[in-house]
């Protein structure tokens, strides 16, 4: 009896969820970096939306996609949302409460 054809998946299945893995840490420690970003933005009285460097980051993150054979689009979709995300996390936090 012949394995399940989804079996043949197994091992790609285990390495997209070791490399999803790295891409948490690497999410926390983005985050970690980001809560540090907050406390300089307070004290320096600067907002958390700052456009022009959304843009630069698009940018550096579409051309970094390019170099590395990853689709830009996909990578500037991703950073975008995620951009989104962290500039409502930060204005939460500069809020006055």
């Amino acid at each position: 009896m012949a394995d399940a054809p989804e079996n043949a998946l197994t091992g790609f299945r285990a390495e997209i969820d070791a490399i999803d893995a790295e891409i948490v840490a690497l999410l926390a420690r983005r985050m970690a970096v980001v809560d540090r970003v907050i406390v300089a933005k307070r004290s320096h009285g600067l907002p958390a939306l700052i456009p022009a460097r959304v843009e630069e980051v698009a940018g550096q993150v579409r051309r970094h996609a390019g170099e590395l054979g990853a689709p830009p689009d996909l990578a500037e979709a991703v950073w975008r949302t995620m951009m989104d995300w962290v500039i409502a996390y930060e204005d939460e936090r500069l809020s006055p409460r």
